[in-house]
């Protein structure tokens, strides 16, 4: 669960805020700050892994709060929500390693989208993978690359094969496994694997042991 502490000074937007998060799936408010000193000691409290930042604040501005709140905690994520549409106001946000800024008014919606990025591409940068894949990175830069054409000499109904063994396997592959089990070379099965990762389908970790890391592929399963 992704706890979420929303500051903001005006106590009813951060009452509908706080509406709008309880509605997504995957995420809990963790509290509410009004103030800039309020906010630091509920990020010490609560220990919150998102916090939804309004810029114009009574005794700080959110700019200058964001770099006291990553002091304090370095790993929180920062989602500015303000009503400044100032271009060095958005341009110091970023530089400040926000990871969206969603200007006021928006609906229900807008948030909605912004928060399900955060949760598909941000959070798994913090899992127990110990390296990321191109398909991680995508993702937290919006990029994405599905339906992109398949490599020259791969077919469609092949892939579905592929995707078909990994979901049914229960446990990771290497491509050489997958060949002897779909009855392919070694490298045409990497091939599709790697278009997978790519894709974001799949999720590629390394074994190590003698010689070279081998590449484990298995089924990414959904959020």
């Amino acid at each position: 669960m992704i706890k979420v502490l929303i500051i903001d000074d005006d106590f009813m937007v951060a009452k509908v805020h706080a509406g709008f998060v309880r509605q997504m799936p995957g995420f809990t408010v963790a509290g509410v700050a009004h103030t800039g000193a309020q906010a630091l000691e509920a990020v010490r409290r609560l220990h919150p892994d998102l916090v939804l930042l309004d810029i114009h604040l009574p005794d700080i501005s959110g700019l200058d709060l964001l770099h006291r709140l990553r002091a304090v905690a370095p790993e929180l994520d920062v989602l500015i929500i303000s009503a400044a549409r100032e271009m060095d106001t958005v341009r110091r946000a970023l530089r400040g390693g926000i990871v969206h800024y969603l200007m006021k008014p928006f609906s229900s919606q807008d948030l909605r989208e912004r928060l399900e990025h955060y949760q598909q591409a941000y959070r798994p940068l913090a899992s127990s993978k110990s390296t990321a894949e191109q398909a991680d990175v995508n993702r937290v830069f919006g990029i994405s690359r599905a339906g992109r054409p398949l490599p020259k000499g791969c077919s469609a109904e092949t892939l579905q094969l592929v995707q078909q063994l990994l979901r049914q396997a229960g446990t990771d592959l290497s491509a050489t496994e997958a060949a002897n089990l779909l009855g392919t070379s070694r490298v045409s099965a990497r091939r599709y694997l790697e278009y997978l990762s790519e894709e974001g389908r799949v999720d590629v970790q390394l074994r190590y042991g003698v010689g070279r890391p081998e590449r484990r592929y298995s089924w990414r399963q959904a959020d």
